[in-house]
């Protein structure tokens, strides 16, 4: 009769544990995603002649990919008003299970 209770007990907190786990997990995953850079925080990492502009040669990524349709006034350089403008990347779709 102990036996038994004892193994129940063990099962019984070896399930808790890895409910606790697991739900840890989940909540992790949704704090991993990163909030998108300033625009103070691009030209601090990229403005390499240190103009306080973001020109074309100086970016990587969605920025240099579509820097004609952010670049409105055409000046060769993205602006901060420019930036805070600029339509947003969209998300990509999750895959369902």
């Amino acid at each position: 009769m102990k036996s038994i209770n004892l193994k129940r007990g063990v099962l019984v907190a070896l399930f808790c544990l890895a409910f606790v786990t697991f739900s840890n997990a989940q909540k992790q995953r949704g704090n991993d995603r990163k909030a998108p850079p300033t625009f103070a925080e691009l030209v601090e990492e990229l403005d390499a002649n240190e103009d306080g502009k973001l020109a074309k040669d100086e970016l990587k990524g969605p920025l240099k990919e579509n820097f004609t349709e952010i670049d409105t006034d055409e000046d060769g350089f993205i602006t901060e008003k420019e930036f805070k403008d600029a339509p947003k990347p969209k998300r990509k779709e999750r895959r369902s299970n």
